[in-house]
């Protein structure tokens, strides 16, 4: 008597197919009238494996075109506890899920240990292209012999390690789904917009690792992570590795007064937006509440709305008296390596004209953001002044000084802005100063984006090796 023929899966453009479906297998998939197929997602695949192996079944495996990988791991070095407390984790974890380190931790040298560990054909998911050649410039110095690529940028390769950037990955995803085992995932928190969920939904790989300083998203969605990528497997926070990963540091809030007469012109913008609030019957403590702003925007009175919004803003974020607080602390501070951070790209490029110092915006070239980075690395110019495109991804470890005069409510930003002071480098002392406009809403905003970042803590916060202090300045 014949055996019946075992069912074959197969990947199709980002989905798994069945032509022969076990009743075991039917909660996984769905019946395609299109296409009179049993199709699945492709993230899936695992699952599917597992569960008919676990009864017996044996399936012939078409969807997977991936294999083994020679690496040759060279690099001589000893990992940090933490590091190798966050590879066990992550492997007892079935080799899926999210390590959260702080900025300087080494989360890299993690994904390096967990390829070495795992040597099958690996793809690296990066945010930026400056991220995607560091990541490139660590593989080559860790895995010489290895046969490594680039997607982005202009490159376009195809081997069996691959860096690519989380658009590129999106675009080809299709393609990409069944050919690596291994997803590694950095700045993790990007993954679950919906251009870019895509890479993990479309992929068949078993085996994913997402690295990042923090998860939380402002939309709420780091949830899906735990579908798209794996639970947390393992996460410290920058208090509990300072002195011995990361620098020891101080933080310093500095609250500065606006003059009496952008006071006044502040209260008076402010009662025109929340007069037009209460009358359309707007709360702005909600996302849905900014949505229904936004598309007020359409009528005149909304428009008057937003605009006396944006001006409180630009007040509250760009007082003169913050630019005063600036010189001050520059004079402090004259011998260290300082960056200054702002949330837009106009005060960058006022502090730049005013100051003499240079700026890095979204906006600057990406050769000219390279040569002014490596001339603040050697020392050629002491401070430097950004927006929002040095939050992460960069790698200045001799910066010893972070001024923030002004930034978003999420916790993830103010890490990463910490993080980058927060390398070790002995006899460096590093301190963030946080300047923040006083009887606006920029207070609301800081205590929201330090009050998560405190209340994720583990530890008590008398264990804290650093006191925020509240200093009022003005008229320096």
């Amino acid at each position: 008597m014949d055996m019946p023929r075992p069912p074959t899966l197969r990947f199709d453009r980002g989905t798994l197919t069945i032509d022969i479906l076990p009743p075991v297998l039917t909660s996984l998939f769905t019946w395609d009238a299109r296409t009179q197929t049993n199709r699945a997602p492709a993230q899936q695949y695992r699952t599917v494996m597992e569960t008919a192996r676990a009864s017996g079944i044996n399936i012939i495996d078409s969807a997977a075109d991936f294999g083994p990988l020679e690496l040759g791991f060279s690099r001589e070095i000893t990992p940090y506890k933490h590091q190798q407390e966050a590879l066990s984790a992550w492997k007892q974890q079935g080799r899926r899920g999210v390590v959260v380190l702080p900025t300087g931790a080494g989360k890299t040298l993690v994904a390096q240990l967990a390829m070495r560990d795992t040597p099958r054909t690996t793809l690296i998911l990066v945010p930026t292209l400056d991220l995607m050649h560091q990541w490139y410039s660590g593989l080559l110095a860790a895995f010489p012999d290895a046969n490594l690529g680039l997607l982005g940028g202009g490159s376009h390769d195809e081997t069996p390690l691959l860096i690519a950037t989380y658009d590129s990955a999106a675009i080809h995803a299709e393609k990409l789904g069944n050919q690596y085992a291994l997803l590694v995932f950095d700045e993790a928190h990007h993954l679950p917009a919906d251009f870019m969920r895509v890479i993990a939904e479309y992929s068949i790989a078993p085996y994913r690792l997402g690295l990042t300083a923090t998860p939380k998203r402002s939309d709420g969605r780091e949830k899906d992570l735990d579908d798209l990528i794996g639970p947390v497997a393992y996460r410290r926070l920058p208090e509990e590795l300072q002195g011995h990963t990361l620098n020891e540091y101080q933080e310093v809030k500095i609250l500065v007064k606006l003059s009496p007469s952008e006071q006044k012109r502040y209260a008076e913008l402010i009662q025109t937006r929340n007069k037009f609030l209460a009358k359309a019957g707007i709360q702005l403590g909600s996302l849905d509440g900014w949505k229904q702003f936004i598309a007020s925007c359409g009528t005149p009175e909304g428009r008057r709305a937003m605009l006396a919004h944006r001006e409180a803003r630009k007040l509250a974020y760009g007082t003169d008296g913050k630019l005063r607080v600036l010189e001050e602390l520059l004079q402090q501070h004259l011998q260290e390596r300082t960056i200054i951070f702002t949330d837009d790209n106009a005060t960058v490029y006022r502090i730049s004209h005013d100051f003499l110092i240079p700026c890095i915006t979204h906006q600057t070239p990406v050769k000219e953001r390279h040569k002014l980075l490596e001339a603040f690395r050697k020392g050629e110019y002491r401070v430097i002044v950004t927006s929002r495109v040095l939050n992460e991804g960069v790698d200045v470890p001799e910066a010893s000084i972070a001024i923030v005069l002004s930034g978003t409510a999420t916790e993830r930003e103010h890490i990463q802005r910490l993080g980058r002071i927060l390398r070790k480098v002995t006899g460096k002392k590093a301190v963030l100063y946080e300047l923040v406009t006083e009887g606006t809403s920029e207070e609301h905003v800081s205590q929201r984006r330090r009050g998560q970042f405190q209340q994720t803590a583990k530890q008590p916060r008398t264990t804290f090796a650093y006191d925020i202090q509240e200093t009022s300045w003005e008229n320096l």
